[in-house]
């Protein structure tokens, strides 16, 4: 493993050129055609048998190894944000209103360094490795279960990913057994009632004053439906009504959010939102269109897999380095390559103050320490031989 950790410093300059380049010129979901050339080009370069058009854009890699033995999948997301970035530094996004606002650069560039890496051994592999770069994982549907339509995850037997995060500090890493990442949902909800003169409120029906109600009463769903043991949140995120400061606005829109663990309290809370709406709405006298889209599912890393992080973690980081995460109310399509796969879903601490990489996820002024690449591709290697290893003695 000395080694292969030397390997990997030495590969990681390359790692930071091709991040930059990246975060330079990222591409929005379900338009990451160059990103993928990029990525095909240099799998090809190191003799890895390359499948492109996979689920959209996605691109696969084949890695067999000199040794007989077990399939790993390694995965990395490829897509970037719809948000102006305002960082001032070399490697800002050119793409105007697009910007790599959540590592997805960097990931795909630590897989991009491991392929290297392991090309670079491919003789002492007691097994296979596949290399996932997946497209689309911001926006719902997302692009895992089309590459696994795609064939994707065909003839592996284990399955693990990264998530470089800046609320943990540089040279960590953490995840937990069992529930792990939030089933993700949304909702739009259009209310309609009777618009007019802002003089005359009684010869209305104020679509605006309903959806103030409906804000509010939707957050009776944690505080008095859900169990008070188990996570969940109820979040509108958007509120759009009325055109002027004299009309009585006769449709608003709330569009937002459920983020849930428990399968039957992520029905509970659907089925509760219904009433809520359809009631507040029938109060006032006004119609509503309640549209709610199931999202990704929790995410959940299976024990044996968990354990194996915490093992080759404080081997590769320390044991200092290495913790048991919270749960974590972001969602992450992830979760449907471990519904077909043992595997695991890492966080590796990206967040350094004194290198600005203190913004969170998703904000125009986000970034990372680049040297959570290291980090993450010593994990991902090390995950990947040690079940191979662990299969080999069997």
């Amino acid at each position: 493993m000395d080694e292969l950790v030397q390997a990997i410093q030495k590969n990681f300059p390359q790692m930071v050129e091709w991040r930059r380049y990246l975060h330079e010129h990222p591409e929005l979901s379900f338009q990451e055609a160059e990103t993928a050339g990029f990525i095909a080009a240099r799998l090809g370069q190191w003799g890895i048998d390359v499948k492109t058009g996979i689920g959209g854009h996605g691109v696969v890699g084949f890695l067999q190894g000199g040794r007989p033995g077990p399939t790993v999948a390694l995965r990395a997301d490829i897509d970037a944000l719809p948000i102006q970035d305002e960082k001032s530094c070399e490697y800002a996004s050119k793409n105007p209103g697009v910007m790599h606002a959540c590592g997805h650069d960097a990931h795909t560039s630590t897989l991009l360094g491991v392929a290297r890496t392991l090309s670079q051994i491919r003789e002492q592999i007691p097994g296979n490795v596949v290399f996932l770069f997946q497209p689309a994982e911001e926006v719902s549907p997302g692009g895992a279960l089309p590459m696994i339509r795609d064939g994707a995850l065909d003839g592996v037997d284990a399955v693990y990913g990264v998530h470089l995060w800046t609320p943990f500090p540089v040279g960590t890493a953490a995840t937990r057994p069992g529930p792990f990442m939030a089933a993700a949902d949304e909702f739009v909800i259009d209310i309609k009632g009777k618009g007019g003169h802002g003089g005359l409120p009684h010869q209305t029906i104020d679509s605006i004053v309903i959806a103030s109600h409906l804000v509010v009463n939707l957050q009776t769903i944690v505080s008095r439906t859900a169990d008070p043991t188990e996570a969940c949140v109820v979040s509108v995120g958007s509120f759009h009504g009325g055109t002027s400061f004299n009309v009585i606005a006769e449709t608003t829109r709330l569009i937002g959010t459920v983020r849930t663990f428990n399968p039957d309290l992520r029905e509970a809370v659907k089925e509760r939102m219904e009433r809520i709406v359809a009631s507040t709405c029938s109060m006032f006298g006004a119609s509503y269109e309640l549209d709610y889209k199931y999202g990704y599912p929790p995410l959940i890393n299976h024990d044996a897999e968990a354990r194996r992080f915490f093992k080759v973690g404080t081997q590769l980081l320390g044991k200092d380095a290495i913790s048991e995460s919270p749960l974590i109310m972001a969602g992450e399509d992830f979760s449907y390559y471990l519904q077909h796969k043992p595997g695991c879903f890492m966080f590796v601490g990206a967040g350094n103050a004194g290198k600005q990489a203190e913004y969170p996820h998703h904000h125009p002024r986000f970034d990372i320490d680049e040297e959570a690449m290291s980090h993450a591709a010593k994990l991902l290697i090390g995950m990947a031989l040690d079940y191979m290893n662990e299969s080999d003695m069997c």
